[in-house]
Order: C-alpha cells, then sequence, then structure tokens
C-alpha cells in the first residue's frame, strides 16, 4: 500500500469520530449511550432525544458530508481547469444565481412560488428557486463557452454574470419587506441543518451523480495540468473538457447552495490542503482525497457552529472563512516566494 493511499484512508478515518460528535453534541445534552441506543433502533425512552437525533442531528451531519464533498471537489475541478489557485465555485457566479433564485422567492414572493399548477412554500421553495438560479447561470456560462475560446475571459465573464445577479438582489432587499430580508439574511448564513430525513435522498443522488461525473474526468484533467497543447496533442478535446467541467461544478455547486445556502471558502480552501496532504496533482488520488477533506472540514465547521450549546449556533459563514482564510493567505505566499 502506497504512502498517499495511507493518507487517503486516514483522512477518510476521521469522518467516523467527527460524524460521531456531531451526533452526540448540540443545543441539547444528550448522554452517548442514549444516542448510540437511538441509532441502533432500540430507542432511548425519550421521545425528544429519539426525534433530535434521527430528523435532525443525523441528517445535519449527513448533508455537511455531501455539501462538504461538492464544494471542495467542484474548488478542484475549476482550479485545474482555468490553472488559478484562486478559482472557486463562487468565482463563476453559481453561487450569485442559487441566491437570486433565493431571493425572488424570499424577498419578491412573499416565501412561495408557482409552477404551472404545482405551489411551493417555505423551504422547498426557496430550494428550487435556488437550483433554478444557479443552473440558469450555468447555462448562459456555457452558452458563452461557445463564443469565448479563452478561459481568462469567460473567468471574467463569470465574474460579472455574478456582479449584475448581487445587483439584482440588492435591488430586491431595498424594496422588500423587513421579514422577507432578515428571511433572505439568515439564508444566507448558510446552515446544514435545514434539509430533512425526507429530502437527503434526493440532494444525495444529486450529489453522487455530480461526484461519479468527476472521478470519470480524472485522465484528462492530469493531462491537462501539463497545458493544453499537451492535452490536445494527447487526443483530449480541451473545449469539451471545460464545458464537462462547467457541468459537473454547476451541479454540484448548484445542489449544495439550494439545499444548504452560499457556503464560503469550502471549495476554494480544502483543495488546497488535500493538496499539501497528498503532495501530489494526480486526480486519481487528489479527487478522493478532496471528497474526505471536505466532508471531515464541513463536519468540523458544523460541530463548531453549535459549541454555544444552550445559547444558541453560530452561523456557518462565520466559521468557513476563519478556517479557509489562512489556508489561501498560506497559497498566495507560497507562491509569491
Amino acid at each position: 500500500m502506497s504512502k498517499k493511499t495511507k493518507i487517503n484512508i486516514a483522512i477518510a478515518a476521521t469522518l467516523i469520530p467527527l460524524f460521531a460528535l456531531n451526533l452526540v453534541y448540540g443545543a441539547v445534552s444528550i448522554p452517548v449511550e442514549a444516542v448510540a441506543d437511538i441509532l441502533l433502533g432500540n430507542g432511548s425512552g425519550q421521545p425528544t432525544w429519539d426525534y433530535i437525533v434521527k430528523q435532525a442531528r443525523l441528517p445535519q451531519a449527513t448533508t455537511a458530508i455531501l455539501c462538504g464533498s461538492s464544494l471542495a471537489v467542484s474548488g478542484l475541478l475549476l482550479q485545474t481547469a482555468f490553472r488559478n489557485p484562486l478559482a472557486g465555485p463562487s468565482i463563476f457566479g453559481i453561487n450569485s444565481g442559487a441566491s437570486l433564485g433565493a431571493a425572488c422567492v424570499l424577498l419578491g414572493m412573499g416565501g412561495g412560488m408557482t409552477l404551472g399548477t404545482v405551489t411551493f412554500t417555505g423551504f422547498m421553495a426557496v430550494i428550487t428557486a435556488s437550483f433554478a438560479g444557479a443552473m440558469a447561470v450555468m447555462a448562459v456560462l456555457l452558452a458563452f463557452s461557445r463564443i469565448v475560446k479563452n478561459n481568462v475571459m469567460l473567468l471574467i465573464t463569470g465574474i460579472m454574470i455574478g456582479y449584475v445577479a448581487s445587483s439584482a438582489i440588492a435591488l430586491l432587499n431595498f424594496f422588500s419587506t423587513e421579514e422577507g430580508v432578515h428571511s433572505y439574511m439568515v439564508w444566507g448564513l448558510g446552515n446544514f441543518g435545514g434539509v430533512s430525513l425526507d429530502m437527503l435522498p434526493a440532494f444525495a443522488a444529486v450529489t453522487a451523480c455530480g461526484l461519479t461525473a468527476a472521478m470519470l474526468l480524472t485522465k484528462p484533467l492530469n493531462a491537462l495540468l501539463l497545458g493544453e497543447q499537451y492535452a490536445e496533442n494527447l487526443g483530449v478535446n480541451t473545449v469539451s473538457l471545460r464545458n464537462k467541467l462547467l457541468l459537473v461544478t454547476g451541479l454540484l455547486t448548484a445542489s449544495a447552495t439550494a439545499f444548504c445556502g452560499p457556503i464560503a471558502f469550502i471549495g476554494l480552501a480544502v483543495p488546497h490542503v488535500a493538496r499539501m496532504l497528498l503532495n501530489t496533482d494526480n486526480h486519481l488520488q487528489l479527487i478522493p482525497a478532496t471528497m474526505t477533506t471536505g466532508a471531515a472540514t464541513a463536519l468540523l465547521c458544523n460541530l463548531v457552529c453549535v459549541l454555544p450549546g444552550e445559547h444558541g449556533m453560530i452561523p456557518l459563514n462565520a466559521v468557513t472563512p476563519i478556517m479557509g482564510a489562512p489556508v489561501i493567505i498560506y497559497v498566495i505566499m507560497k507562491r509569491r516566494k
């Protein structure tokens, strides 16, 4: 067994204690024995504890794993495709598109929306609108990618789309009610706890499809590391590869943002952590390591959020920059040297 494989296994092993801590620790104190009995189906004798563990903490911890993996792999794919260490899921305006969709529901439609004969309200309406907004931006980017052949120009196009979406959100905020602005602000702070046990299979299915598609792109991604001309000499269609990468990252980012809100820094910082741990750019090993590192980081962030215990929860986007920003600063200083 190679050293890098052992490191990958060690990273994956950290998920077990982090997942367990997320189930045990929270605003309500529940004994470890009771949590174990609940998970084994024996029950704790306390209906409230059973509900908290099964319906709140278990979906929340699972959502953190799925969301962390999605955003981390999205960041890795974009950093490789555009040869830019500061490329992340938010840089192409996909997060902004999802935020605009959520803003339309929370600020402009009073928390509900109607599509044909189907009406969505509450969290389901926000998820639907966020996903639609993110995929709309994705469609615009794919259309531009047929015209704009230069990666830097496409990067700038994505940033400009994000600015337009942010401008529309600012206008909606200006004309919205106080309740609408508060609801949108809470959604924008990010949260792994909004996905119920019933919604979890749909989120898991979309995430699994995106991560599987990312794994299938390992060989062309490795070829792309040596430059576009070299990759084309090996038979890689770089334009087609770029479109596939945009589609995969769009799907992963859209689903994560729709279900959990715009989560900062995980997609930007985690790929660098995985590279430093493995000391390799081989995507065959790097993508699995990025998945597990992203999942572990998300679980750790979620655990930090509940540290106040009975005094409430820290917003997720107040925690992720504390962990992610030092990594990015380190990467910038290292490249400068």
